[in-house]
């Protein structure tokens, strides 16, 4: 494999690692900026990623099941909103309520669906080099939401919202209202990030597909400093990490590893344990580790929004 060629499949694989995430942590950066946390995403992620795949399942259309992903992922933050904004419940237990629901409903249902079959459904195109399509909606996204936050009313609004609700209510400011738009905002995008695992990237679901990338996604939008352009960073980082597992045999580090070995004189050691070779759990765990430093390094550096997780009412 050639220089360009390697350098071109990590390059699309950590694209392709990081796009559910540039998704999930966008919408929830403008939910978080709005003072609301939403610990629900993982499962509005897993919920979409079903609803995806069960809905191309019976319309051989994967279009159609980005779409009711998206739809399902607005149902469940509009559930979230009425019962954190309205009944004023926590945010956090509601969201790993969510979290919980999407897990046992999705598995219950995936039994039921495709005990007897394999819930292999038609795929969405890929472009050269097999780069998702839907990669491709990633900067816009990212743009879009930096042009909200950053040049429009509506970003001012949905700022004083998280920082001084009671200010932005006296200016005449919708405080409710505002937070729950920008979760139905956040809860579409994160539907469609879990359909970008179930037919964008792959062509099935399967039962916890998500891994935890919402609670990734969470922790992005904290390492990018609640930024579009530093949620982007954090969620390519991680998604080149990611994409050493599957192009680290090719980049030859099972070797250079060896050679380290051998330059220690700790390969006789290596052999007793049994650690001759690079083990495939450090790579799965090494973008979460990487996330987590990540956290560390940069969550000192810039405060959240003041009222973040707050529970607000009008006085």
């Amino acid at each position: 494999m050639t220089i360009v060629s390697l350098t071109m499949n990590l390059l699309v694989t950590s694209i392709a690692g990081a796009t559910p995430l540039i998704y999930a942590a966008t919408g929830e950066l403008m939910v978080q900026r709005s003072g609301v946390v939403n610990v629900g995403i993982e499962g509005i992620m897993l919920m979409g990623a079903f609803i995806a795949t069960v809905t191309t399942y019976f319309t051989h259309s994967p279009i159609l099941g980005v779409f009711a992903a998206a739809f399902s992922g607005l149902i469940l933050a509009c559930l979230l909103a009425i019962l954190t904004l309205k009944i004023g419940a926590d945010q956090v237990v509601i969201g790993v309520v969510i979290n919980l629901f999407s897990l046992g409903l999705t598995g219950t249902l995936y039994r039921i669906l495709f005990s007897n079959k394999s819930a292999i459904t038609h795929q969405l195109p890929m472009l050269f080099h097999s780069l998702p399509v839907m990669s491709l909606f990633t900067i816009p996204c990212v743009i879009l939401v930096w042009w909200i936050m950053q040049h429009t009313r509506i970003g001012l609004e949905i700022k004083a919202c998280g920082e001084q609700p009671d200010a932005a209510d006296a200016a005449g400011i919708n405080v409710i209202l505002t937070r729950t738009l920008t979760l139905l905002f956040a809860g579409m995008l994160a539907g469609i990030s879990g359909a970008y695992l179930s037919v964008g990237y792959t062509d099935t679901f399967a039962p916890a597909m998500t891994a935890g990338r919402g609670f990734i996604a969470l922790a992005i939008v904290t390492a990018g400093r609640w930024n579009p352009w530093g949620c982007l960073a954090a969620a390519l980082i991680f998604g080149f990490t990611d994409s050493l597992q599957f192009e680290g045999q090719a980049l030859g580090l099972d070797s250079h590893y060896r050679s380290v070995l051998h330059t220690l004189h700790l390969y006789g050691i290596a052999g007793e344990l049994n650690l001759t070779r690079l083990p495939y759990q450090l790579f799965l765990a090494l973008p979460y580790v990487v996330t987590l430093l990540l956290l560390i390094g940069s969550s000192r550096k810039v405060a959240a929004p003041a009222n973040l997780g707050r529970v607000w009412r009008r006085n």
